[in-house]
């Protein structure tokens, strides 16, 4: 069975929580938590780019010749 996709996506989670702590801090760019979250986000980023790429790899090149048919 597989897991139920949420609502909201793991990136914008994500992002929320990065703003979040950068209001919180004085010094964002030292901080460990937010420096592991901006991880997660870009590991998340990855991985939505490399299916998007996977699918138009997997679509195939079609022709332009068989995509529109000459009426004739």
């Amino acid at each position: 069975m597989a897991k139920k996709q949420t609502a909201e996506s793991d990136e914008s989670r994500l992002k929320q929580k990065i703003a979040q702590k950068h209001a919180d801090q004085s010094n964002p760019e030292g901080d460990a938590t937010i420096r592991s979250l901006r991880k997660r986000l870009k590991r998340e980023q990855r991985r939505r780019r490399a299916l998007a790429l996977r699918r138009k790899h997997a679509g195939g090149n079609k022709p332009a010749e068989t995509a529109a048919p000459a009426a004739g």
